[in-house]
């Protein structure tokens, strides 16, 4: 009983709900930059480079099969099982890691930064020492038998 009880504490603590939440929001996050390179990013660079499509640069590592009739691009090829090297999806790739290093990076930086400039509660003070106390009640009592 005493694993189901300290694994229940655990699933239910704060930091696993804020691992599901920032994987499920990563998932969507990753999506957005896939989308800005694939769409805004790499067409400019294949643009400047010769191509429209800079994801399907490849190079053919063997000849199609003889029966092959379909189109010479990327997805076609890899579907009929030819061996590629695909350096365009290969950079389309790191590209989307690097753009998403570099914004989880000024997240962090941003985050870092927010805690520096956030003051710190004031400490409690210490409680006087023992004596202090005994003399402080005394000095009580005292007043108290005056009045």
């Amino acid at each position: 009983m005493g694993f189901l009880t300290e694994f229940r504490e655990f699933a239910v603590k704060g930091n696993v709900m804020d691992l599901a939440v920032g994987v499920i929001i990563g998932a969507a996050f990753g999506k957005i930059v896939d989308s800005v390179v694939k769409d805004l990013i790499m067409p400019i660079i294949g643009k400047a480079v010769g191509g429209l499509d800079f994801s399907s640069y490849f190079i053919l590592l063997s000849d199609p099969p003889a029966n092959y009739t379909g189109p010479m691009t990327y997805e076609a090829l890899t579907k009929a099982g030819v061996p590629l090297f695909a350096y365009g999806n290969f950079l389309t790739v790191l590209l989307n890691f690097i753009i998403l290093a570099f914004i989880i990076f000024v997240m962090v930086k941003q985050v870092n930064r927010l805690k520096r400039d956030t003051p710190a509660a004031p400490a409690e003070p210490a409680p006087p020492p023992e004596d202090i106390q005994l003399l402080r009640e005394i000095r009580d009592a005292l007043r108290r038998d005056k009045a």
